[in-house]
């Protein structure tokens, strides 16, 4: 999915996602759980890092 879709599904703005998906930016709880929703997967699913 890409920024501009997933911003129309959660609210949160795209330069926002943008930043978050470069670590330069959090998310609130709140919008974990939108963008948890939107991707369909649970918070936890994109809050803990995979151990290699």
């Amino acid at each position: 999915m890409g920024l501009r879709t997933l911003s129309a599904k959660t609210g949160i703005h795209r330069s926002h996602l943008s930043r978050v998906e470069r670590g330069l930016a959090g998310l609130s709880a709140e919008n974990i759980e939108k963008v948890a929703d939107a991707l369909g997967v649970t918070p936890d699913d994109i809050t803990h890092k995979e151990t290699p």
